[in-house]
């Protein structure tokens, strides 16, 4: 279990003072001028060092995808771009740093725009984020009237300017190039990739696109050693996280906790176990809506990390917002939702998600009821292969992969509810 003293956001439930002047006394724009002074390669390769991977679903190397930007500039300036969209169905971790603890990201976007050869930082926010975007618009207001930005930035002799842009709500825009495009000002639709936003990404520059939590973690991380977060969970697992565990525990809650730590010990520990115990357990999405769901008996003993959740149970760790389900749940009807999450969500811009997303929650309908073929299970399962992979950027796979975690784990569900709709024995099943 995580030790206090380990905690990378020490205000994270807003116990403590969140201005500068209580962020300063809990050791945060502490020397921010000595840490640049490091020097941009130092500061990557100490990314490189920890082993932080972007805390933002896909578990890219930070360190790695900083050292894309261009060293040297051919005229064109450089940005660094906050991805605060946080619209995946189950997590609620950034808001918590930006309410609480938004002096760790502002310190962050400084440090690492520095390293990237960036004068200008812009945090994209999520539309339906109006108390978030309060708390972060105070903070960097502060630290403006304070030094920490603007002209030479906190005494580094570095300038930098950070923008709190707002978005409309729409989840699409939280795909980083679909982002960008959202940013410069037109329809938030996924681009083509090549070129990537490190070669030319917000206004044909180079560009890196970065989750909330990977660049508030900078600070600390420089300050206290590669080796100190490295030395958290199992390699190539590396630091702390944030996970947000709702659904049927005890005390739902967001927690900062070290890497691959056990499901049960996460459970346990902060939540007050499974509602009704643990025999009550059905069913856990263990990364936010988009990753498969994994039976309930898999999970217990499952390490909750990237690479064990991905090749050991077929799932994956995403944005660690865990949504826990008992057996009250109808696991058909829940996975019917986010289906029709996505297909309303689609920007239309690749056939196969634009026909294939409300074509999946179609059929997903008739699976609710029980008005189907056995076959069409097979039939489903073909179309999310169809999806999944061929599409500009990932969202035709977040549509795939929950109906495919379904067919996977719970089939014998499905099928039962055809039967009973067959022999009329629905009654019970259809009281919803």
């Amino acid at each position: 279990m995580l030790k206090d003293q380990d905690r990378i956001f020490t205000n994270l439930y807003g116990m403590h003072d969140r201005t500068l002047k209580g962020a300063q006394a809990r050791g945060h724009w502490d020397g921010t001028a000595k840490l640049i002074q490091q020097g941009r390669d130092a500061i990557i390769d100490t990314m490189k060092a920890s082993g932080l991977r972007g805390r933002g679903g896909a578990g890219f190397p930070t360190g790695l995808k900083w050292s894309f930007m261009p060293k040297e500039s051919d005229g064109r300036p450089a940005y660094l771009v906050i991805n605060a969209d946080e619209s995946e169905p189950g997590t609620c971790k950034d808001r918590e740093i930006m309410r609480h603890d938004p002096h760790t990201l502002i310190e962050g976007a400084l440090i690492a725009s520095f390293a990237m050869n960036a004068h200008t930082c812009y945090i994209y926010l999520r539309g339906e984020y109006i108390r978030e975007r309060e708390a972060l618009q105070a903070a960097i207001d502060e630290a403006y009237d304070a030094g920490l930005l603007g002209k030479n930035a906190a005494g580094s002799g570095w300038d930098f300017d950070v923008f709190l842009h707002h978005g409309a709500g729409a989840y699409i825009c939280g795909e980083e190039t679909a982002l960008i495009e959202s940013l410069e000002g037109k329809k938030g639709m996924p681009r083509m990739k090549p070129p990537f936003p490190a070669g030319a990404g917000l206004y044909g520059c180079p560009t890196t696109v970065n989750n909330v939590e990977s660049i508030a973690v900078v600070p600390t991380i420089l300050r206290r050693g590669a080796e100190w977060f490295a030395g958290f969970g199992r390699p190539n697992n590396a630091g702390t996280k944030l996970f947000a565990i709702s659904g049927h525990v005890n005390n739902p809650c967001v927690v900062e906790e070290a890497m691959s730590i056990s499901f049960e010990e996460l459970i346990e520990k902060h939540c007050g176990g499974i509602r009704g115990g643990w025999d009550n357990l059905f069913a856990v999405i263990p990364g936010g809506s988009s990753v498969p769901c994994v039976r309930g008996e898999n999970m217990r003993d499952a390490i909750m990390d990237f690479d064990y959740l991905r090749n050991d149970l077929g799932s994956g760790l995403g944005t660690a917002a865990v949504i826990v389900m008992d057996k009250q749940t109808d696991i058909i009807k829940a996975i019917w939702r986010l289906s029709k999450f996505y297909k309303h969500e689609s920007c239309g811009q690749c056939t196969p998600c634009r026909e294939g997303t409300g074509w999946m929650m179609r059929v997903m309908d008739r699976l609710v009821q029980g008005k189907a073929d056995v076959e069409e299970i097979d039939m489903l399962w073909d179309v999310t292969k169809q999806v999944e992979g061929h599409t500009i950027c990932a969202l035709g796979d977040a549509a795939a992969w929950p109906i495919q975690g379904l067919i996977r784990n719970f089939r014998g569900e499905i099928e039962d509810r055809i039967k009973a709709n067959k022999t009329g024995r629905m009654g019970a099943l259809a009281a919803e």
